[in-house]
């Protein structure tokens, strides 16, 4: 399924009564959806051990 389709579909999937503020935000989140999925296989991820010292850092 291409992008724009995804979009049509997560605002079909939105009750009748939805304003454009949610419609932004079902949209954004398919995005971050997206970019992660996209760094996961470019191997952009950390292991958990490396963000428990990352947290333990701050």
């Amino acid at each position: 399924m291409n992008i724009k389709q995804e979009a049509i579909n997560a605002i079909e999937n939105l009750p009748d009564a939805v304003n454009f503020e949610e419609i932004m935000y079902r949209l954004y989140v398919l995005e971050k959806i997206h970019q992660g999925q996209a760094a996961i296989s470019n191997g952009n991820v950390k292991t958990i051990d490396e963000l428990k010292q990352e947290v333990a850092n701050w």
